[in-house]
């Protein structure tokens, strides 16, 4: 079964250059809805508007986390079963432990290429 690429995503980071990188490898993969977040509290104001079907954010944020924004998206029972990657420069075993944890779908160490991307998601939405 292939992924409906017309799906809602939301990226979330604190820097412009990747979102825009994200983006980009998304519209590669063929994904036309992407919706961005500069935060964690204007993803959860965006989440609480509209249905996504992929939600991909950045670990090292203020003032919300991805990992507080992970939690809280895991809370509410609309939003629970969203798929959610983290993406974050750290590679802490801990950290890592934690998102499994709170319920992360999947994890990606940034720097990426698309084909990384790519498998990372067809684990977590199906064959891409």
């Amino acid at each position: 079964m292939s992924v409906d690429k017309s799906m809602n995503v939301l990226v979330v980071d604190d820097y412009k250059t990747m979102i825009r990188i994200v983006r980009n490898l998304l519209e590669q993969l063929g994904f036309k809805n992407i919706d961005e977040a500069l935060d964690g509290p204007s993803a959860l104001e965006k989440i609480k508007h509209n249905e996504y079907g992929l939600i991909l954010s950045d670990w090292n944020m203020v003032p919300m986390t991805g990992y507080e924004l992970l939690k809280a998206v895991r809370a509410e029972p609309r939003t629970r079963n969203t798929p959610f990657v983290m993406v974050t420069a750290e590679a802490k075993t801990e950290n890592v432990v934690a998102a499994r944890q709170a319920g992360v779908n999947n994890y990606i160490i940034k720097p990426f290429t698309l084909a990384v991307l790519k498998q990372k998601l067809t684990t977590v939405l199906g064959e891409i």
